[in-house]
Parts: C-alpha cells; sequence; structure tokens
C-alpha cells in the first residue's frame, strides 16, 4: 500500500519533473534533427559538452545565463560538425554521430584535465535555485510539481511550445519537416536542403547541449563525467516514443522520469531486502516495453538517414 501511495505525493511529482527536464531539452533537440532528416548519435557526447561548458563558464566567473548561453554554443558547434559531415558529404549518420559522441566527450575530459590539473573531487559552483511561481505554487501535489522549480525547468517546458509551434505552426517549421519527408519537394521551392537540415542539427544540438548543462547548473551544482549515465541513448527512444511529436515526447519523458523517481523510493521502502541493481533496471525495462507498444503505430520521416544531394530525385 505504501509503494501506491508514492505516486500521490508531491515529492514523488517534483522530483519526476526535475529528472524529465533534461530529457525535454534533450528530446526536443534529437525531434528536432531526425524531423529534418538526420539522425543525430552524437547526443549523449553533446550533453557531456554542454554539462562541462556550462559549469565551466559559471565556475570561472561567468553568471548562470551565461553558462546556458555558452553550453548552447557548444553544443551548436559539435552539431555543425556533424552536419557538415553527413549533409553535404553524405556520410554514415550512425558513423558521424558515435564519432562526435566520443569526440566531444573525449575532449571535455582533456579540457577538464587541462584547465583543473589537480583537483580530485569536482568544485561546486552556485546553481539555479526553484523559483515558486506565486499562488500556482500552493496547489496541493501539483503546485510544487510544475509552479516551484528552477527557471531552467520552465524553460524547458516553454521549449516543448515552442518547437512544437515552429514545426507546425511556421513556413520554417513546415521545410523542416518536408526536408525530412521529401527533400526534393524542399527543393523544388527553391530551399535548400543543405541549410535547412544544417540548420535544424544545429538548434537541434544546442538543445542537447542545454539539456546537459541543466544537470550541472540546475538538478546538482557540480561536474562530474558520469552524470550523463545514458540519458542521450533514452532521448532518441522518447522521440520514437513520441511518433516524432512535441506533445508526446513530452508525455514520454515525464513517463520514464517518474519510472526513475519511483524506483528510488522503491528502494528506501524495501531497505535492500531487493537487490538494488533491479530497481535501477525497472525504468529502463518500463521504457522499452511502453517504447514497444507506442511505435508499433509510429509514423517515422521518410528520408531519415537518406542522404540528399541537390539534383537528385
Amino acid at each position: 500500500m505504501e509503494a501506491f501511495e508514492i505516486l500521490f505525493t508531491a515529492s514523488f511529482w517534483v522530483a519526476a519533473i526535475r529528472i524529465a527536464s533534461p530529457l525535454i531539452f534533450a528530446t526536443m533537440g534529437e525531434l528536432i534533427c531526425e524531423r529534418a532528416g538526420v539522425l543525430n548519435l552524437g547526443i549523449e557526447g553533446i550533453m557531456v559538452a554542454g554539462a562541462f561548458a556550462g559549469w565551466l563558464t559559471v565556475y570561472l566567473g561567468g553568471d548562470l545565463w551565461t553558462g546556458v548561453a555558452i553550453a548552447a554554443m557548444a553544443g551548436a558547434m559539435f552539431g555543425l560538425l556533424h552536419a557538415t559531415l553527413t549533409v553535404p558529404l553524405g556520410l554514415s549518420q550512425h558513423v558521424v554521430g558515435i564519432g562526435i559522441t566520443l569526440l566531444a566527450t573525449s575532449l571535455t575530459y582533456f579540457t577538464y584535465r587541462i584547465v583543473l590539473p589537480e583537483v580530485t573531487s569536482p568544485p561546486r559552483i552556485a546553481s539555479f535555485q526553484p523559483l515558486p511561481v506565486p499562488v500556482l505554487s500552493e496547489i496541493p501535489v501539483l503546485g510544487p510539481a510544475l509552479f516551484n522549480q528552477t527557471p531552467l525547468t520552465y524553460l524547458a517546458f516553454v521549449t516543448v511550445g515552442v518547437v512544437a509551434w515552429v514545426l507546425y505552426r511556421t513556413p520554417l517549421g513546415l521545410a523542416v519537416r518536408a526536408a525530412g519527408e521529401n527533400p526534393s519537394a524542399v527543393e523544388a521551392q527553391g530551399i535548400s536542403v543543405t541549410a535547412i537540415r544544417t540548420g535544424a542539427v544545429m538548434a537541434g544540438s544546442a538543445l542537447m547541449a542545454v539539456g546537459g548543462a541543466f544537470l550541472t547548473m540546475s538538478a546538482f551544482n557540480s561536474f562530474f563525467f558520469e552524470m550523463i549515465n545514458g540519458r542521450g541513448w533514452i532521448c532518441i527512444a522518447l522521440v520514437v516514443f513520441g511518433s516524432w511529436r512535441p506533445g508526446k515526447a513530452l508525455l514520454g519523458a515525464i513517463l520514464f522520469a517518474a519510472f526513475d523517481a519511483y524506483q528510488v523510493r522503491l528502494q528506501q521502502i524495501t531497505g535492500g531486502a531487493v537487490p538494488y541493481q533491479l530497481f535501477l533496471m525497472m525504468p529502463f525495462v518500463l521504457s522499452i516495453l511502453a517504447l514497444v507498444v507506442m511505435s508499433r503505430r509510429a509514423a517515422y520521416p521518410k528520408a531519415l538517414m537518406i542522404p540528399y544531394q541537390k539534383g537528385e530525385r
């Protein structure tokens, strides 16, 4: 009974929304890339680079929002490299993506050791603090979960709305979706498919990096290399779970985060009677099952992972 009551506590949903926030940023970033026809497997490394870039900026004296901006810029640069290799050159998106992950992770580790050669434990910074919304934060359960979070969590939810609006209500969004469905039609309108896809990958990678920065500047107040811990790969699955739609992908991120928050509380209830590895595995197993169920009807972008050269038919 106690395990069931967890689902109705404010602390559980506060934790779930906090865990979901970096996933939301990165999932929206991957969704933009894939909507334009590019699979970005560099997401894991880009999140690591973003987490480090944001944290280092603040550690060296910059303010928090400058750290977010620098993280986004770092992500965009890795996105530019990814797009340059995969869009005009037509190289394998799988190979390039894995290469970007390895490059970003290794470069981050190298920079960390250069900047902080003698440090044994990660230095701490002053991170974002919860910013309660007057009146709304007083609503039972829902108030603390949604309206007593850090500014980056609010920004994550705003990002979902902006991405959905741009994709479905603007000419730019139409061009991005067409680049992932029928790039020949985009070219026929006099629009550069290369420019659209490159811009989408850069913008998406910037969001991925902000998702990483959330961990060092909002969830925690320091940087360590294991902090991404596979979140990037989960975000790729969440895009499929959400059928490449921002709203459904948001629900998927919250669902996975709820599984994650729930397993932590179950460990506390059992008091070690059950091996903790089973609880750590639970959110991933449940997410895989949900992915299998939801992805059966998913309509993926028709030109996803298919290189396009101008003039081809």
